[in-house]
């Protein structure tokens, strides 16, 4: 696989933010390019997808060929579409795939009848509680055909005989994926998964394959601790494919974050891992607590993304996952108002800087031993002491020191420091890295 080498040596990469100060603007760009391809679980929406991605990072893409068993599953066909739409008595389209890839069922099969319009209710699907939205409906291990469209539309046809066309094929061909590894100074990794099989889904998921896209660049030809693996692949049947094909590599994981539904305005929430007490548990929790105080931390449940699959017992990985509003909760959740208009640059730029920050504890937490442990530094005398006017800021970078040089007897990681100090990992780790400057810290 090709990588972006780097030299060795512990790294701070992910606590530098982004030199892209329009970083929001960039990631809600790669959401729009995305936003229009018709993905499934496998066929040519997922490459064109992986394609474009590609033209960012140096993205892998690998395939699975239809019919191979990854564990209990089996890599199903391919799906292509090429049209879909219901046609009235007068010719005219009540319902057009080229409008919203949504309105056909997600690997539906092929069809062309004429029925009564009674008939055809039992192959729409609607959402009665949200009249004017089309739901995102799928079918891509049990044979079947449908169509999608806003329940309100759906009450007012009237009855009578329609055409009924969906010009798809199911076909053996392979599940694509596509991989990118950033090689740190040692082989363990954290690992960073989006899911890439839904269509014009903006919050769930383009913009989690935008994010993580944009991160993967940001990170290449930087010095790291930790390799950092991105995963993009269609949901379940992908990170299946990943495992069972990787299961030796999967020891080196010591981190890892799942990412969705990160666009939007909610949450943020986090998931944790199986174990629950994972260091990317920890990291998470801390970090999304001095960022919003709406956040919401949640134990593991078997139900949600790809943590499923990298959480299962045989594997129990360290992987949790990362959203804004979580799954199901909110009203736009697999529906057409899930598009351009809800997810917002702003949101996806919070989102980057939460999950930097995140990489920022894993990165660059460590053990640091104070070069002189009897009695307090007088920090003036070290050129440290911040003086003024006593505003907040000042008090807080001489309590961040105090808290430091304190806890630095070599029993306390920089995490478990700024944890019992209430501050933000990064201004205790701008700290340590002064107080290491002016030779009363060590590693």
């Amino acid at each position: 696989m090709k990588s972006a080498v780097v030299e060795g040596g512990a790294g701070s990469a992910p606590c530098a933010p982004s030199r892209e100060a329009d970083i929001g603007d960039k990631i809600y760009q790669l959401v729009k390019d995305i936003f229009p391809f018709c993905r499934s679980v496998a066929g040519e929406g997922v490459r064109e997808t992986l394609r474009r991605l590609k033209q960012e990072i140096d993205l892998v893409i690998r395939e699975v060929p239809s019919g191979t068993e990854v564990y209990d599953w089996t890599i199903p066909r391919e799906w292509t579409v090429r049209d879909a739409f219901i046609r009235n008595a007068s010719g005219d389209k009540v319902l057009d795939f080229r409008a919203c890839n949504l309105h056909v069922l997600n690997h539906s099969a092929p069809i062309h009848a004429r029925m009564p319009l009674r008939e055809l209710r039992d192959h729409i699907f609607t959402l009665p509680d949200q009249p004017d939205r089309i739901p995102y409906r799928k079918s891509a291990y049990a044979e079947s055909w449908g169509f999608c469209m806003a329940h309100r539309q759906l009450m007012a046809l009237p009855d009578g005989d329609y055409e009924a066309v969906i010009d798809s094929s199911l076909e053996d061909g392979s599940l694509s994926y596509g991989e990118y590894l950033h090689v740190g100074a040692s082989d363990e990794e954290v690992l960073l998964s989006s899911h890439i099989c839904h269509p014009s889904l903006a919050n769930d998921n383009c913009s989690g394959l935008a994010l993580l896209t944009l991160l993967a660049r940001h990170l290449a030809g930087q010095r790291t601790r930790y390799s950092y693996r991105f995963i993009f692949a269609p949901g379940t049947i992908g990170a299946l494919a990943w495992l069972a094909r990787n299961e030796a590599n999967t020891k080196r994981i010591r981190h890892g974050l799942v990412v969705s539904c990160v666009g939007d305005g909610g949450g943020p929430t986090y998931k944790k891992s199986r174990r629950g007490s994972a260091f990317v548990d920890r990291a998470a929790g801390h970090v999304l607590r001095h960022a919003s105080p709406g956040s919401a931390i949640l134990d593991f449940s078997p139900y949600g993304y790809d943590e499923r699959q990298f959480c299962s017992p045989g594997f129990n990985l360290p992987v949790g996952l990362f959203q804004r509003s979580l799954f199901g909760t909110f009203p736009e959740y697999h529906t057409s108002a899930d598009n351009l208009d809800f997810v917002q640059p702003e949101h996806l730029a919070s989102s980057y800087s939460m999950i930097q920050a995140i990489l920022c504890v894993i990165e660059n937490n460590f053990t640091p031993v104070g070069t002189l442990l009897k009695g307090e530094r007088q920090l003036g005398r070290h050129g440290l002491y911040v003086g003024g006017d006593g505003a907040p800021a000042m008090q807080s970078a001489n309590m961040a020191m105090l808290w430091t040089l304190n806890l630095a007897d070599g029993n306390h990681t920089l995490l478990d420091i700024a944890e019992r100090a209430d501050m933000p990992f990064a201004e205790l780790l701008s700290v340590a890295r002064r107080l290491q400057a002016h030779g009363l810290l060590e590693p």
